[in-house]
C-alpha cells in the first residue's frame, strides 16, 4: 500500500464517528434519491408497455348510429394523419341483472369478432374470446365479478338474453367493459339506443393538441353532432400514472433534504478534520507530501465511508420501492417493474461526485497551509474569541456550568453554525412529516365521509359464482321503512340516506358512480374545495378529477345517461373526494326520480344525539332493523388505505434517518469541541465541578444552537409542507382546500420548536458522558 493509502486508512480508522456520520448521511440521500428517481421513471411503464404491445388506440370515439352509418364511419380510417383504425364496432350501454331482486350496474358492451387487429389488440387474461351468440368476455376492470362460466342476464334487451362468461380480457385504453360477437348486438340494443365505436391511431399523438387536431379532422367529414363522446389515450395514461405520481413530490422533498444534509455533513466533517489536524498536516508536508496529496488524502477519507453509504443506500432504495411498485404492477397484472439500472448509476455518480466536490472544497485549506505555520499552530481556539459573551453570561443569575455552556457557541461560531444547520434540517423534516400525516388524515376523513356515528349499510350486489362461500343475499329493505325506524329510535340526531347508481357521461368511457342523497348530507364530512354543497334537485357536486376529465367547471351542466331517461344536472360545487379516482357525481335523490325511481340499494348515515353512546345506539337500532332486512353498525374512520399507510411508513423511516444524521452531526461537533477542551475540562474538575455539572455544561453548549435551529426550522418545514402537499394532490388531479393544508395548530408549534433542542441534546449526550467520565489527572496532562 502506498504512503497516501496508509494515511487515508489511518484517518478513516481514527475518526470513527466522522466516518459513521458521512456514511449514514450519504446512505439516506442515496436511498431517497433512488426511490424518487425510480418511481418517476416507471410511473408510466406498465401502461406504456401494455399500450405498445396491444397497439392501443390514441383516440376512441363513440358515434350516434341514427346520425351516421357504419360505411361512412369506415371511410374515416383514410383521414389525413390516421395511421390505423379499427371499427366501426356496434356498442351500447346496457344493464345486466345482478340477481333476482333487480338491475345491477350499466356496462358498455361492444360487438367485436376477435381480439386482434391493428388497433387495440385486446389481451385475454383468462378463458377465450366469444365465438357465438350467448357468450360474453368481460373486461378485467369491469364492475362485474369476472368468473368464467357465470351466466349474466340483461334487462331491457330483446328476449331478456342470458350470456355466459367465457373469457376475461384487458384493453390498454379501456375501450369497453365487455365484448360479444357482432351478431349478439341486435339483441342487446333496445330501440333508440346504441351507437358505433371507432378506434384510431395517429401518426403524431404525443400531445393533447395533436390528439384534438386529429379528432377534428376525423369528425370534419361527418354530420354535426354525430360524435357523442371521445377519450384520448393521454387521459388514460395520466390516470394510470397517478398512484406512483403521488409519491414523487414527497420523495423529491426528502431527497433534496438528504442531499443538502449530505453536503453539509461531508463539508463539516472534512473541515473539522482539517481544523483539528493542522499539526498533522504540517508533519505530512514535512516528510514529503505535496499539497495535492494532502488534499487527496482528506477527500479519500470522505469517499470511503460515502462509498459504503452509497451501496447501502442503493439497497435501501430498492427495498423501499418494493411496496410502492407493487401497487402499480397490480393495476396492469404485470410483475416486470424494477429500478432501472441507469437510475442507480446516475444516483451513484451524482452522490459520489457531490461528496468529492464538497470534500475537495473543504480540504483545499489543508493544501494551502505552509509547513512551518502548520507545525506551529496549536489546537485550542483563540482565547480572545467569545470574551464578550463570557462577560455577559457571567452577569446572568445562572449556575456556573450553565453559563460556561452558553458561552461555547460564541467561541466556535463556525462549528456552532454547522451543528445548527444539521439541527435545522432535522427540524424541517420532523415538521414536514407531522404536517403531512395530519394532512393525509384530513384527506382520509374526506374519503371516509360516509362513516358516520352509526351506519346502516346498503346490501351489495352479488356477482359471485353459484355456491361461493358468501352470505345469503336478502331482498333489499324498504328505504322508507328503515328511515322511519331511524327517526323513531331514541338518540337519533341527524340522518341522511345515500343510494349509488351508475350512469354514463359523455366524454368518459365506462360508467360513473352517481351518489343520490335523501336528506341533508352536508354534515357528513364532505369537504368543499370551491363552490357550495347541493341544496336542491337538479344540482350536483363533483370532485376535481371529474372536472378535469370532462373539461367542465362550476356552473356547467352535464347529462347522465344509462338510466331510465337522460338526466341533466348543473355543477354547483367542487368537493374533495379521492375515492374511485375522483370520478363521482353527488346529487339529490329527487334529481333521479324520473330516470331511476326505485332506489333500493340505499345506505343510511346517522349522527347520534349528544350524550348518546354510539355502540349502544347501534345495537338497539340493529335489533329494530333486522326484521326489516337491514342491519346497523357503529361507524368510524378506517386506517386510511394501503397508499396512506405506505406514505406514513416511508415518511417515518426517512425522517428517522434525517434526525439520526442531524444528531450525529451534532455529536461530531460536540465530540471535537470536548476533545479540544480536555485540559479546560480537567481544570474545571480540579476546581470542584462534578460529573453532573460537566454533563450540564456540555448539553447547555448546544442548547442555544438547538433552540435557534428549531425556531427557524419549524417555519421552513411548514413552508415545505405547503409546497409539497398541493403538488402531491395535483399529481392525482386533486385540489386541496385550506382545511387540509392548515394543520399546524398554534399549541402544536412549541413541541416542534423544542424538537430542535431534543435533536441537539441527543447528539451531545454521548460526548457529555465521555467528558463527565474523564479522569482529572489525565485531562490536565493533555495538550
Amino acid at each position: 500500500m502506498s504512503a497516501l493509502g496508509r494515511v487515508v486508512r489511518s484517518g478513516v480508522a481514527r475518526r470513527r464517528v466522522q466516518t459513521l456520520v458521512v456514511g449514514l448521511a450519504t446512505m439516506m440521500a442515496v436511498a431517497a434519491s433512488v426511490l424518487a428517481g425510480s418511481l418517476l421513471v416507471v410511473s408510466g411503464a406498465p401502461f406504456d408497455d401494455a399500450f405498445a404491445r396491444q397497439h392501443g388506440a390514441h383516440l376512441s370515439v363513440r358515434f350516434d348510429a341514427d346520425e351516421v352509418s357504419a360505411a361512412r364511419l369506415a371511410e374515416t380510417a383514410h383521414t389525413e394523419g390516421v395511421h390505423a383504425a379499427a371499427g366501426p364496432f356496434r356498442t351500447a350501454t346496457i344493464t345486466p341483472r345482478a340477481d333476482a331482486t333487480g338491475p345491477g350496474w350499466p356496462l358498455t358492451v361492444t360487438g367485436r369478432a376477435d381480439p386482434g387487429g391493428d388497433v387495440d389488440e385486446v389481451a385475454l387474461t383468462e378463458g377465450r374470446w366469444a365465438a357465438r351468440p350467448g357468450e360474453i368476455v368481460l373486461s378485467a376492470g369491469s364492475s362485474l365479478f369476472p368468473v368464467l362460466g357465470k351466466e349474466i342476464r340483461f334487462t331491457g334487451a330483446t328476449g331478456d338474453p342470458a350470456l355466459t362468461v367465457v373469457g376475461v380480457a384487458r384493453s390498454a385504453t379501456g375501450t369497453s367493459d365487455a365484448w360479444v360477437v357482432p351478431a349478439q348486438m341486435p339483441a342487446l340494443t333496445p330501440p333508440g339506443t346504441g351507437g358505433y365505436q371507432m378506434l384510431y391511431r395517429f401518426t403524431e399523438a404525443d400531445t393533447a393538441a395533436r390528439i384534438s387536431a386529429g379528432a377534428a379532422r376525423v369528425k370534419a367529414s361527418l354530420p354535426a353532432g354525430a360524435a357523442t363522446g371521445e377519450q384520448s389515450w393521454l387521459t388514460v395514461r395520466r390516470n394510470a400514472e397517478q398512484d406512483t405520481a403521488l409519491y414523487v413530490p414527497f420523495l423529491l422533498a426528502f431527497g433534496a433534504l438528504g442531499l443538502v444534509m449530505s453536503v453539509l455533513t461531508v463539508g463539516n466533517v472534512v473541515a473539522s478534520a482539517v481544523g483539528t489536524g493542522t499539526r498533522r498536516i504540517g508533519i505530512l508536508k514535512a516528510v514529503g507530501f505535496t499539497p495535492a496529496q494532502v488534499v487527496r488524502a482528506y477527500v479519500g477519507q470522505a469517499l470511503i465511508p460515502a462509498s459504503a453509504g452509497t451501496v447501502l443506500g442503493i439497497v435501501a432504495g430498492h427495498l423501499l420501492a418494493v411496496p410502492v411498485m407493487a401497487e402499480t404492477e397490480e393495476a396492469y397484472g404485470t410483475s416486470s417493474l424494477a429500478v432501472a439500472p441507469w437510475v442507480d448509476a446516475a444516483v451513484v455518480a451524482g452522490a459520489l461526485g457531490l461528496v468529492s466536490a464538497t470534500a475537495w472544497a473543504a480540504a483545499r485549506r489543508a493544501g494551502r497551509l505552509r509547513t512551518v505555520d502548520a507545525l506551529a499552530v496549536g489546537r485550542g481556539a483563540s482565547a480572545a474569541r467569545g470574551r464578550w459573551a463570557a462577560r455577559a453570561a457571567g452577569r446572568l443569575p445562572l449556575p456556573q456550568p450553565v453559563a460556561l455552556g452558553l458561552v461555547r457557541p460564541f467561541a466556535r461560531p463556525a462549528r456552532a453554525l454547522a451543528m445548527g444547520a444539521a439541527i435545522l434540517f432535522g427540524t424541517v423534516a420532523v415538521t414536514f412529516t407531522v404536517g403531512m400525516a395530519a394532512s393525509l388524515g384530513e384527506v382520509m376523513k374526506a374519503k371516509a365521509h360516509d362513516a358516520a356515528d352509526v351506519v346502516v349499510p346498503a346490501p351489495l350486489p352479488d356477482f359471485g359464482p353459484p355456491g361461493a362461500d358468501r352470505p345469503a343475499r336478502r331482498d333489499p329493505a324498504d328505504p322508507a321503512a328503515v328511515a322511519a325506524a331511524i327517526e323513531a329510535a331514541p338518540g337519533t340526531g341527524k340522518h341522511y340516506s345515500a343510494a349509488t347508481v351508475r350512469a354514463t357521461v359523455d366524454g368518459l368511457t365506462g360508467t360513473t358512480d352517481v351518489v343520490a342523497f335523501t336528506g341533508d348530507a352536508s354534515w357528513g364530512g364532505y369537504t368543499m374545495v370551491a363552490g357550495r354543497w347541493i341544496a336542491r334537485p337538479g344540482e350536483a357536486a363533483v370532485p376535481s378529477p371529474f372536472l378535469t376529465a370532462t373539461g367542465t367547471r362550476i356552473g356547467d351542466t352535464l347529462t347522465l345517461g344509462g338510466l331510465g331517461a337522460p338526466v341533466t344536472v348543473r355543477i354547483v360545487g367542487e368537493v374533495l373526494d379521492p375515492r374511485n379516482d375522483g370520478m363521482q357525481v353527488f346529487t339529490d335523490a329527487a334529481t333521479l326520480d324520473a330516470a331511476h325511481p326505485d332506489l333500493t340499494e340505499t345506505s343510511h348515515h346517522i349522527a347520534v344525539a349528544r350524550g348518546t353512546d354510539a355502540h349502544a345506539y347501534a345495537d338497539a337500532l340493529d335489533k329494530t332493523l333486522r326484521p326489516l332486512g337491514a342491519t346497523a353498525r357503529a361507524g368510524g374512520l378506517g386506517a386510511g388505505g394501503d397508499m396512506v399507510a405506505t406514505l406514513d411508513a416511508l415518511s417515518a423511516i426517512l425522517t428517522l434517518m434525517l434526525v439520526a444524521v442531524a444528531a450525529l452531526g451534532v455529536l461530531n461537533g460536540v465530540l471535537l469541541d470536548t476533545r479540544e477542551r480536555v485540559r479546560e475540562i480537567g481544570i474545571h474538575k480540579a476546581l470542584g465541578m462534578t460529573p453532573r455539572q460537566t454533563v450540564a455544561m456540555v448539553l447547555t453548549s448546544v442548547a442555544v444552537t438547538g433552540l435557534a435551529a428549531g425556531c427557524l426550522g419549524v417555519p421552513l418545514g411548514i413552508a415545505l409542507h405547503r409546497r409539497v402537499l398541493p403538488a402531491m394532490g395535483g399529481s392525482v388531479g386533486l385540489r386541496l382546500p385550506d382545511s387540509v393544508l392548515a394543520v399546524y395548530p398554534p399549541a402544536g408549534l412549541l413541541p416542534l420548536v423544542l424538537g430542535g433542542l431534543v435533536i441537539a441534546a441527543l447528539g451531545a449526550l454521548l460526548p457529555a458522558g465521555w467528558a463527565a467520565r474523564a479522569r482529572t489527572a489525565v485531562a490536565l496532562r493533555t495538550e
